[in-house]
């Protein structure tokens, strides 16, 4: 590499591999059972053999394990009070997509403060999952990063591509390889044929470039992902409402793919407004409801659901372990 193409990057840290991570920090067969079983679980309720309502619940993003496992402590109990009728699953989310600049989420900077401790980042992400799974609570994240997924994946039950990624063809490929259901959202704008090419596209085998678990770059040829799904999670307008959902499905059809998909409650949805989720919730409900004895094409939901402060104070991230669940 030339001193001109060196200029572009200034080396912070070597980065740790995945099999020293998993090394550090293992799994026990009963966590690798736990994740099996919540991933077939999920592939039976999103191809529509299963009635139950897969829910994917949490905080936007983890900044804070301690604050995550006391939440996940707390929702725990309320995964084994509705067992019968919802599959709740954790969202367990540790990179943030950005339009332009902002934090990238807990594995690039832990501390919060630009230090970018990533070695840092992964182990506290990946210990996290560990002691959420022996909770008895299976975990959700969006596969964001290329190499981080490495890392973690073993401990997750369900994961996303985001609206921002969901037209990249290097996360398609990715995708393909992952040994989870994969949920593809709509775009930013709304287009929901990019998202249907996505699960399509990831349903078949592909060339990848990746690392190994030695942090070898390696080339794979990846299986293809059969429980490729949709995410209507809203645009410029929200497209939650009937209307929206049979439309959906006969693209669905028309493609040849399960009539089946998850509607996220936030972004477009609630018109930016996290208030608004518990409204876009209940329209959800009464539409599931409202088919009777027929399957809803309404399989699944996501929200995001954290603290709720008690009073005004300060809104600095660090303050948020005195934050109360809300129920």
């Amino acid at each position: 590499m030339s001193k001109e193409d060196e200029r572009q990057t200034a080396r912070i840290d070597s980065l740790i591999t995945p099999q020293q991570l998993t090394t550090e920090l293992p799994t026990s067969d009963a966590i690798t059972d736990y994740v099996t079983a919540s991933r077939n679980r999920i592939k039976k309720i999103l191809t529509g053999e299963e009635r139950r309502l897969l829910v994917i619940i949490g905080p936007c993003s983890i900044h804070d394990p301690q604050s995550a496992f006391d939440y996940a402590t707390r929702l725990s109990v309320l995964r084994n009070q509705y067992q019968d009728r919802l599959e709740i699953v954790m969202r367990t989310y540790f990179e943030k997509p950005r339009t332009v600049v902002g934090w990238k989420g807990m594995i690039f900077d832990p501390q919060l403060d630009g230090s970018y401790n990533v070695n840092q980042g992964l182990r506290s992400a990946r210990d996290l999952l560990i002691k959420i799974n022996e909770l008895g609570l299976p975990t959700a994240t969006e596969f964001l990063d290329m190499f981080t997924g490495q890392y973690i994946v073993d401990l997750i039950s369900w994961g996303a591509i985001g609206a921002r990624t969901t037209e990249s063809q290097t996360h398609r490929k990715m995708a393909s390889s992952l040994p989870c259901p994969i949920g593809f959202k709509n775009c930013t704008d709304g287009n929901l044929d990019i998202a249907i090419d996505a699960v399509r596209a990831a349903r078949n085998r592909h060339v990848l470039l990746s690392p190994d678990y030695r942090g070898q770059m390696a080339i794979y040829q990846t299986s293809g992902n059969q429980s490729g799904h949709i995410i209507l999670r809203g645009g410029q307008k929200p497209n939650y409402y009937p209307t929206d959902i049979s439309a959906t499905c006969q693209k669905l059809r028309k493609c040849q793919l399960s009539p089946y998909l998850m509607v996220d409650v936030s972004h477009g949805n609630c018109e930016n407004d996290y208030c608004n989720q518990l409204k876009v919730a209940k329209n959800i409900g009464h539409q599931i409801r409202s088919c009777h004895s027929s399957r809803s094409a309404i399989v699944g939901v996501i929200g995001r659901k954290f603290y709720k402060r008690r009073g005004s104070g300060n809104h600095c991230w660090k303050n948020l372990n005195i934050w109360t669940i809300y129920h």
